[in-house]
């Protein structure tokens, strides 16, 4: 099979109304043909009938999924140019009382699904001596604050995670990125929610509840960076011949990595206030 004369891009986690979705409409419009998976389909209905994607079901805790994807897109285009881990799952409750299911699930999605998809397709780019991993990572792991515990471990693993692929990766020519996105309006927030909900009630953290719930939704406030805007950036980073190691973009971004470098009392201090904790 001829390669195609257009970057072929795979991405995990496109349901409409989330960034995968913004990602995988950005990359088509600059000409790539995109592999846009979700767990579903039907929630990537609106994609369908473009020639410019191919719609694949992919669940990336399972590994026969994530091989059957892969394959998929094989037969059909022949090659993976860019592949971007970006499905993921939010989790907000206290860690002394989160249930350690939860606790495997979140890992497993946000972690072990990004380095499942990678075992498999990092050998058909080493055969060809190129290509561009993407790991979607969080600013949160900057300044991990209360009520996100899971979550922030499983982002702050896979940033590291990423820059050990990048070190070792480099010599077979392929580009390791990392992207962090700060406060990004998508249906992140409509989701964490639902999963709130399905949480037990707390014991020891009762009286907390409200300011744990409102960290369900807190990166969907009105200053939040829409998906479309926050695509065009990492985009167009991501297809320049040089990409950058690190791309973060959105609101607070700026200021998370402000935290990061600031002595641990005083962004404790701030993150007890602002977090109600």
């Amino acid at each position: 099979m001829a390669e195609p004369e257009k970057p072929v891009v795979l991405i995990t986690g496109c349901s409409e109304g989330g960034i995968g979705y913004a990602l995988a409409r950005e990359f088509a419009s600059r000409g790539c043909l995109i592999a846009a998976t979700a767990r579903s389909l039907t929630s990537m209905r609106s994609l369908e009938g473009d020639s410019r994607f191919l719609l694949l079901e992919l669940d990336v805790l399972s590994e026969d999924s994530v091989m059957r994807a892969v394959e998929g897109v094989m037969e059909k285009f022949g090659q993976v140019d860019i592949v971007v881990n970006n499905a993921g799952v939010h989790n907000v409750a206290p860690l002394a009382e989160v249930p350690m299911s939860t606790v495997e699930h979140i890992i497993s999605t946000n972690l072990y699904g990004p380095l499942r998809l990678i075992k498999a397709v990092i050998p058909h780019m080493i055969s060809r001596r190129k290509g561009k991993v993407i790991n979607v990572g969080s600013v949160t792991a900057l300044a991990p604050g209360p009520w996100a515990g899971v979550y922030t471990a499983s982002k702050a693993a896979l940033h590291a995670l990423t820059d050990t692929l990048r070190l070792e990766l480099q010599p077979f020519g392929i580009k390791v990125i990392t992207v962090v996105p700060g406060a990004i309006r998508s249906n992140i927030g409509n989701s964490s929610l639902a999963n709130y909900e399905k949480m037990p009630d707390w014991k020891l953290y009762k009286s907390y509840d409200a300011a744990i719930r409102a960290r369900a939704d807190f990166s969907q406030m009105p200053r939040s960076t829409p998906a479309d805007e926050f695509a065009k950036k990492i985009v167009a980073d991501i297809l320049k011949n040089n990409p950058p190691s690190w791309i973060s973009y959105g609101h607070l971004a700026t200021i998370c990595a402000i935290l990061y470098h600031l002595p641990l009392f005083l962004r404790d201090f701030i993150l007890r206030l602002v977090m109600r904790c």
